[in-house]
């Protein structure tokens, strides 16, 4: 029995789309008759399998969100928890989902499970939905019988992963939307009230204070410019968007990153959070730890510390061990290394990785918090000054018109 994507009318009119099981496209068809549902397409859902990566993501909706990813994991572990087989599973978590290209997925992953191919082939074919480290972990649990384990640690390691990037977007959001609109009302000020104001001084007749001089020739270039520096500016976001999808140039803005005061340190730290917990639910699932260096190496997303990564699976394929190999690379924290050297020595590997995970995690989110502290008042005392400055600039010719009076 296979998983079909449906495509249907009903009585008032309105188009279905959904997902139906059925050993063939006429039976899915007759479901559909009987429950009174006119078929306009019936397509296999294990079709995606052999086709382009474009249409697959065509077909299936492309990635799944980590919040997705992470409640459907939670789901699947609680019921394979309970007894229930991990085909029954699939099917009662894709009944649940309200998505219906995450139902897709899942019903086609059933499907291919019934059809008597391993965890991993079948996620496999869903690279978007399911990244590498979450298919070799299944595959291990397969393997070792454990599979209900697994899921739990999944669950674990895709709640954990989600709360972090919560926590890095919401503190940049902050922050950009406090720029965005400090810098909108300063542009207000310099376009539509200035030039209001500072029209009594055209025709006083006398030399106005070069502050107020170059606050003028500021608005009025704000004017006749304004549209052209909005331009210019997308035109730069569309252009460094560009140029940042060719690798070569993405590695050369990763290593620049790294060797920043604040911004390097951050970048270190939270990818070396991400490794430490994707290596440690790798390792305690029963992957080899060569394959668990290299599926740990694509979690993380700077391009310099993921080629250092290779580079340290390298040395340990050779008989290296992984501290040393790491600490010669440079870019990891110290206490990442030494946590990494104890768990080698005392063959508590996993313990010490999830340990050094959550300890480079709380430094993240203290990193954080001290940047918004210090942000917040920055940005305050920069709004201020230079709206200061523009008060000035209106008041000076004002004052010197007092004393011409006297």
């Amino acid at each position: 029995m296979g998983a079909f994507e449906y495509r249907a009318v009903d009585p008032a009119g309105k188009t279905r789309k959904g997902v139906m099981e059925g050993d063939t496209p006429r039976q899915v068809r007759q479901q559909l008759r009987e429950k009174g549902l006119m078929p306009l397409a019936v397509t296999a859902v294990a079709e995606g399998q052999g086709k382009p990566a474009s249409v697959r993501r065509r077909l299936f909706g492309g990635r799944v969100q980590a919040g997705d990813l992470a409640v459907i994991t939670r789901q699947l572990a609680t019921l394979v928890r309970s007894g229930i087989v991990l085909e029954e599973a699939l099917g009662a978590v894709a009944e649940q989902s309200e998505k219906p290209r995450l139902k897709s997925v899942l019903m086609a992953v059933r499907s291919r499970i019934l059809e008597g191919f391993a965890v991993d082939r079948a996620l496999a074919e869903f690279p978007g939905a399911f990244p590498e480290l979450y298919r070799a972990t299944m595959a291990a649990g397969e393997q070792a019988g454990h599979l209900d384990v697994v899921l739990e640690r999944l669950a674990d390691y895709t709640e954990a992963r989600q709360q972090l990037q919560q926590k890095v977007f919401l503190a940049l959001l902050y922050p950009v939307l406090l720029t965005l609109v400090a810098v909108a009302v300063i542009a207000a000020l310099l376009v539509h009230v200035v030039p209001q104001v500072v029209e009594v001084f055209e025709h006083i007749g006398q030399n106005l204070p070069p502050l107020t001089r170059g606050l003028i020739a500021t608005s009025e270039f704000l004017q006749q410019h304004g549209f052209m520096l909005l331009l210019a500016a997308a035109a730069l976001i569309i252009l460094a968007n560009y140029l940042m999808k060719r690798e070569r140039v993405r590695r050369r803005v990763h290593r620049r990153l790294l060797r920043l005061p604040l911004i390097g340190r951050f970048t270190r730290t939270l990818e070396a959070a991400r490794f430490a917990r994707s290596f440690s639910i790798l390792i305690a699932s029963g992957v080899p730890v060569l394959e668990g260096l290299k599926v740990s190496a694509q979690v993380v997303g700077n391009l310099a510390l993921r080629e250092a990564l290779e580079r340290v699976r390298a040395k340990v394929r050779e008989g290296g061990t992984i501290h040393q190999a790491m600490a010669a690379e440079g870019y990891f924290p110290p206490l990442t290394i030494h946590l990494i050297a104890s768990g080698e020595a005392s063959s508590n590997l996993e313990q010490m990785l999830d340990r050094a995970a959550l300890t480079q995690e709380r430094e993240t989110e203290t990193v954080i918090s001290a940047a918004m502290g210090l942000f917040e008042p920055v940005m305050i005392v920069v709004m201020g000054g230079i709206i200061l400055t523009i008060v000035l600039a209106i008041l000076l010719p004002i004052f010197e018109l007092n004393q011409l009076v006297r």
